[in-house]
């Protein structure tokens, strides 16, 4: 479900108007030192790391009134280029090394 081709899809069903990289050699991951998957990464408009952290608090349940913390980074970040102070890992799967 998450296959490049599928991802362009998605993006274009819900009007994505921002980057996706698809990271075939792991090259990237590595340099930013991923763990897990999912494991988000939110920069400032001069390239600068602002947000490392989790999706929502939802943790592994479909909470109904979750905390959606990658978006409320991201627009802190697009406001005022700087992310929240604190910050929440991701949990996940570790990410298979190739």
């Amino acid at each position: 479900a998450d296959s490049p081709q599928n991802m362009l899809s998605f993006a274009e069903q819900h009007g994505f108007e921002f980057a996706y990289l698809v990271d075939e050699d792991q090259q990237v991951a590595k340099q930013y030192g991923a763990v897990c998957t999912p494991d988000f990464f939110g920069f400032n408009y001069l390239g600068e790391l602002q947000y490392r952290g989790r999706l929502d608090d939802a943790r592994l349940q479909d909470a109904p009134n979750r905390e959606p913390e990658l978006l409320q980074a991201m627009q802190m970040i697009a406001a005022i280029g700087k992310g929240p102070k604190q910050q929440t890992a991701s949990m996940g799967c570790s990410i298979k090394w190739r």
